[in-house]
């Protein structure tokens, strides 16, 4: 027995003992109890509900994005600075925007071989190719604005120019003449400048203060292009 001992000297001496060689030693007589619980309080469960959309009925998910999309026209007829439309983004309000001013400069056709399909695709690809370029020129200048938060604001800020869209289809229902021709000229003129102030108001800060001209200039152009189609259209 003493031989089959071995002393710490030894031990040190030796080689190395196991790693886990002094586990063996050890015995576990009863299961050790584990406390706590995994089950989420109900106070955080019902604010998690409260926040979830998982649950609500559609009426209730087109009506809360309804009041979205309505707040946002807010803001924009009544330009300020403002994060609304940057920080809660959508692409719902520019889309109906375009949709309608696209069928609204729809011409009638005579004949039954045009059905106004090209118009209306000219239209939709002049909006959002307009849009897409100066989203992409604000990203060349160096503006920290998002792809997707450009597009929302210079959609919504069409809002104006549709409403003079109607407001010239209206007069046109009188017949052309110079006197209707000088009412929709200052309409589209007052639209635009709305739209070009609505626009700057919320991109203003997104741009370097050195490049802020340039990043207007193509937003100038842009409303510019959809008031002389709005301007020249005849029914």
């Amino acid at each position: 027995m003493a031989e089959a001992e071995e002393s710490p000297g030894e031990q040190e001496a030796g080689m190395p003992r196991p790693l886990f060689s002094g586990l063996s030693d050890i015995s576990i007589s009863q299961d050790i109890p584990v406390e706590g619980e995994i089950t989420i309080p109900m106070r955080a469960r019902a604010r998690e509900l409260d926040h979830s959309t998982l649950n609500e009925s559609v009426r209730h998910t087109i009506m809360r994005d309804l009041k979205a999309v309505g707040k946002k026209f807010m803001h924009v007829l009544y330009p300020r600075k403002s994060n609304a439309l940057l920080r809660d983004w959508d692409l719902w309000g520019p889309l109906i925007l375009c949709v309608t001013l696209a069928l609204m400069l729809q011409k009638s056709s005579v004949d039954g071989e045009k059905d106004g399909g090209p118009q209306f695709a000219e239209v939709f690809v002049v909006v959002w190719f307009g849009a897409v370029t100066i989203t992409l020129n604000s990203k060349l200048l160096g503006g920290n604005i998002s792809f997707f938060q450009s597009l929302c604001v210079l959609g919504y800020c069409i809002l104006p120019l549709t409403v003079a869209m109607l407001i010239c289809r209206l007069v046109l229902l009188a017949g052309q003449g110079p006197i209707n021709f000088m009412i929709r000229l200052f309409v589209v003129v007052v639209m635009f400048a709305w739209s070009v102030i609505a626009s700057t108001a919320f991109l203003a800060d997104s741009q370097p203060p050195n490049r802020k001209a340039l990043a207007v200039y193509p937003v100038f152009l842009f409303y510019f292009v959809i008031s002389w189609m709005i301007l020249t259209f005849t029914p």
